[in-house]
């Protein structure tokens, strides 16, 4: 996009950015009389990766602070708005959150030191339609905030090709305010991400590419800001940043002839391997007490789908869609197995791993002792455990929350139904209470076989609940839904369903995020 430098004798009232293919001059507004503004630049989508973002530059004859906003087409709860750093005469500032094919009003208020608006402007700025990939969402349950709530959508649907994936953020409202489309660039436009992107504790995004077998750090305009090589090793599903900033990643050996069973802790800054947790070691990689029909057993016996790090005893905890979830200490010692007691028999390094099993207890705290419900044969009125999961993570309250997908439950896919599940663990004497769960109430409505996660909102006391793969009776659609946790009430939902996709999956998972 051209950038368009307004004289002062020419800044209009309305100040249009245009994306029509001849980039001809918006016809010419009102003249306005003003001291303070000499040029006003917008470049829409700078890097060429992000459609719905602007750069914002403004030269001014005396120093401001500048307040931007994005206003919403559904009222202030849709409003986006952006201060700049401090009070200068050059001020550069990043915009998102715009509507796609839409002209976007931006509120540009200039500011005295006391935050006293001087002088405020409108900047219309078009946008282009969506790209075909994107999905129908639909408000099912409307969220009563009055303040922008954005969602970071994980994306696995497309129209007519399935890579590279495109991540993308819509609002309680179900408009699409964010997305990044890299089938340009020059290093991952064949980007397959897998889990998806975080974000990271600098605001930018982290991600995998199972394509190139690399990490990649970017900002929200999708420009690569570091990337980490896996020493010829490939990348699937999950990476995440440690508190200290190092990455845990989950990664195929490329020395072995199983995949999915290794986790890794790369240095953030060395890029070297710090610590490596290989599960055929600590593990039993002959257990099959969980049989699929989506993947060789022999090939990936455990298929690591998620990696979690406990900061209280420097531990991690994984998840093996086809075997259970895992602490392991920093030596690749077994702390604990959250599964049914089905076959776990001797690890690859010769220790008994039944020691490690968690015994289940009742509402009142007694052992559960029905051989049935320890094998996973069948439930307890108190107790289930998960199945095929994904996503285990830790509450404050130091509870493990996990998806429990609910595949092949009780060895005869009975349900069929997903939940969220709360779980309190007791390592020392290697208990394990069922004390919150949603989900099995919807039935099939939210089932998902594959894929999906669970997220606690601390600030609103609530579950985000996201089944993403084969929802509303097997079409291929996934669900957000939030979930008061006291009151187990929906609060928010939302159904969204592609146009195409892949194993019937609209989204590994979603993510409710504050990057704006």
């Amino acid at each position: 996009m051209k950038s368009r430098i307004l004289s002062l004798a020419l800044l209009c009232l309305f100040l249009i950015v245009s994306c029509s293919e001849d980039d001809s001059p918006p016809p010419p507004g009102p003249e306005i009389d003003s001291d303070l503004i000499e040029s006003v630049e917008v470049n829409l989508n700078p890097s060429g990766y992000a459609p719905l973002s602007a750069i914002l530059n403004l030269e001014t004859t005396s120093a401001v602070s500048v307040q931007v906003t994005v206003q919403g087409r559904r009222g202030s709860a849709s409003n986006v708005v952006f201060n700049s750093s401090g009070a200068a005469t050059d001020i550069s500032m990043d915009i998102f959150g715009l509507y796609a094919n839409y002209e976007n009003q931006l509120e540009v208020a200039l500011l005295d030191n006391s935050g006293n608006t001087l002088e405020s402007q409108i900047i219309a700025v078009q946008t282009a339609p969506l790209i075909g990939d994107m999905p129908d969402i639909d408000i099912d349950t409307p969220s009563s905030a009055n303040e922008l709530e954005l969602n970071l959508v994980n994306y696995f649907g497309f129209a007519t090709e399935f890579r590279p994936q495109r991540p993308f953020i819509f609002d309680q409202f179900g408009d699409i305010r964010w997305y990044l489309d890299f089938s340009s660039h020059p290093s991952i436009s064949q980007l397959f991400y897998d889990n998806g992107m975080t974000v990271l504790q600098n605001g930018n995004l982290l991600f995998g590419d199972g394509t190139s077998g690399r990490i990649f750090e970017s900002d929200l305009f999708g420009r690569i800001v570091d990337s980490w090589g896996l020493q010829g090793n490939g990348f699937h599903h999950h990476v995440i940043e440690k508190p200290d900033g190092n990455l845990l990643v989950t990664i195929n050996d490329a020395a072995k002839t199983t995949v999915e069973d290794v986790i890794v802790e790369i240095d953030r800054n060395s890029g070297s391997f710090l610590n490596r947790w290989d599960l055929n070691n600590s593990l039993d990689n002959t257990r099959r007490a969980w049989p699929t029909d989506l993947a060789d057993l022999d090939f990936d016996w455990f298929h690591a789908n998620s990696v979690e790090y406990s900061s209280t005893d420097n531990e991690i905890i994984v998840s093996g869609r086809t075997q259970g979830i895992v602490k392991l200490n920093q030596n690749n010692e077994v702390s604990y197995i959250l599964a049914p007691h089905r076959e776990w028999n001797t690890s690859g390094d010769g220790t008994p791993l039944a020691q490690f099993l968690l015994t289940p207890l009742d509402a009142d705290d007694n052992p559960i002792t029905d051989p049935d419900v320890l094998d996973g044969t069948t439930n307890h009125p108190d107790f289930e455990w998960s199945w095929y999961q994904h996503s285990p993570i830790l509450l404050p309250n130091g509870n493990l929350m996990v998806f429990d997908n609910g595949d092949n439950r009780n060895y005869v896919d009975a349900g069929p139904y997903s939940r969220a599940v709360e779980y309190e663990i007791d390592e020392v004497n290697k208990t394990i209470k069922q004390v919150w769960s949603y989900g099995k109430e919807r039935g099939a409505e939210t089932y998902a076989r594959i894929v999906s996660k669970v997220s606690f909102l601390e600030d609103k006391n609530s579950v985000l609940f996201t089944p993403g793969s084969a929802v509303q009776g097997g079409t291929p659609g996934g669900k957000v839904i939030e979930v008061d946790y006291d009151s187990r009430n929906v609060i928010f939902e939302a159904t969204i369903t592609p146009p195409n996709s892949i194993f019937n999956i609209s989204f590994h998972n979603v993510l409710r995020v504050d990057v704006f």
